[in-house]
């Protein structure tokens, strides 16, 4: 793997990392399921596969964040409206 890739990679499981202190199920949860994942992938050694593997770690990171934007608005929400409905 060149070192330009080997960075990206570091820096994609740190992000990975930090979001998943969040994460619903809990972080260690996460931590155990993100390790698999990058462990399944680590004889990996083209660098195009490499770069589809960082685009698609990216891509999670955009549905984790918006996972977590999603649940602090429903909180906001519940907070300030109350439920006409009931």
């Amino acid at each position: 793997m060149a070192n330009s890739l080997r960075g990206e990679v570091l820096n994609l499981y740190k992000n990975l990392l930090y979001l998943g202190r969040e994460y619903p199920k809990g972080a260690d949860y996460f931590r155990s399921r993100l390790k698999a994942a990058f462990l399944k992938n680590k004889d990996v050694k083209d660098p195009e596969k490499i770069k589809q593997l960082i685009a698609r770690g990216e891509f999670v990171i955009k549905e984790l964040e918006a996972l977590y934007f999603l649940r602090k608005y429903r909180a906001l929400k519940q907070r300030y409206y109350s439920d006409d409905s009931k």
